[in-house]
């Protein structure tokens, strides 16, 4: 019998999973539209583009989703985005988000105090505006306080505005902020809005506030078509309720956007760095240096206190950065 010859036919080699072999590299999506995300509602992503945040003139508003590509990689209002895709704008288009630009700045919260995971609120805001009520409800510094750690660590410009002065004296709270510098404006139901545009014009400011202080009553006054919902305090509890149950960016008639966002009843700080705080008191930061390892210039042995002893520092200042440095340990918001 002859011996049968072998050749490669003869032989079966079990095809791959896939007909390309993976790689890691991605496409770079060169011709990509890029837009800034002005609301978030569920996994849909409303992108505005056509001109960039800062400029006027005609603009198209696309509904989008986040490419696959871009994994846990988060994108909240205020993201400076590139799209690819369906962006004519039309009914029942859909584009996809390909790339987050880097961003300005970041107002970013903890869940609670005791978790250092960053949950990103709002990106690339110049301006925070801390909107809180002289009564009805009563205000409370402690939430201030927390808002402004945020902003200094987030290297956002504060603004306190104080509503309903009508109701009650702003004299008390501004003294308490005074020595920190913040700005600060007032405001009374009905009355002249034009100092509050005139810090808003040409800025991205996130208006965030406890719940009933009446920002939602602000951003309707600022933006007439806005459509906010507004709603009353409780007589029982001093507290509002929740109106608004998203961010969402608005465009102000003379230049400038606000965000808008939920009330809020905490603001967690457990990610914010000591060394953060410190960055926004110039006056303070270069004297911390004497201080020994893991001061935390809230006890004894901080070189702080000799700082103010000497008479480099103010006192007052002093008392009111450490205020804003112990807001940090997870005492409750409202006082």
């Amino acid at each position: 019998m002859k011996r049968r010859e072998y050749d490669e036919d003869d032989v079966r080699v079990r095809p791959g999973k896939g007909s390309r072999p993976r790689t890691r590299l991605r496409p770079a999506h060169e011709a990509a539209v890029p837009g800034f995300v002005v609301a978030v509602d569920r996994g849909r992503y409303t992108v505005l583009t056509g001109r960039g945040i800062h400029e006027t003139g005609p603009s198209t508003v696309i509904t989008a989703m986040k490419a696959r590509e871009l994994g846990r990689k988060g994108i909240v209002v205020g993201d400076e985005v590139a799209l690819v895709g369906d962006t004519s704008g039309k009914p029942d288009s859909l584009a996809r988000i390909v790339r987050r630009e880097e961003r300005r700045s970041m107002l970013r919260r903890s869940a609670e105090d005791y978790d250092e995971v960053e949950r990103p609120v709002v990106a690339n805001a110049d301006q925070l505006v801390i909107v809180t009520a002289l009564a009805d409800p009563p205000p409370r510094p402690r939430m201030i306080d927390r808002l402004l750690v945020a902003a200094f660590d987030a290297d956002i410009d504060p603004l306190l505005c104080l509503t309903k002065a009508d109701l009650a004296a702003p004299d008390e709270l501004i003294s308490l902020y005074e020595p920190l510098g913040v700005e600060h404006i007032t405001v009374r139901r009905g009355g002249d809005l034009s100092e509050l545009r005139d810090h808003l014009t040409g800025r991205v400011s996130v208006l965030v506030g406890h719940s009933g202080v009446g920002k939602s009553t602000l951003v309707n006054a600022l933006v007439p078509t806005a459509g906010r919902a507004v709603s009353h305090v409780n007589a029982v509890t001093g507290r509002g309720r929740h109106t608004s149950t998203s961010a969402v960016a608005l465009e102000l008639p003379d230049g400038g956007w606000i965000i808008d966002t939920p009330g809020v009843r905490s603001f967690g700080l457990g990610h914010v760095e000591i060394d953060n705080v410190l960055v926004a008191f110039p006056d303070f930061n270069e004297a911390a240096v004497d201080c020994p390892k893991g001061c935390t210039h809230l006890g004894d042995g901080c070189a702080l206190d000799r700082f103010v002893a000497e008479g480099h520092g103010d006192p007052a200042r002093l008392v009111s950065l450490r205020r804003l440095l112990s807001s940090r340990d997870g005492a409750p918001d409202d006082d």
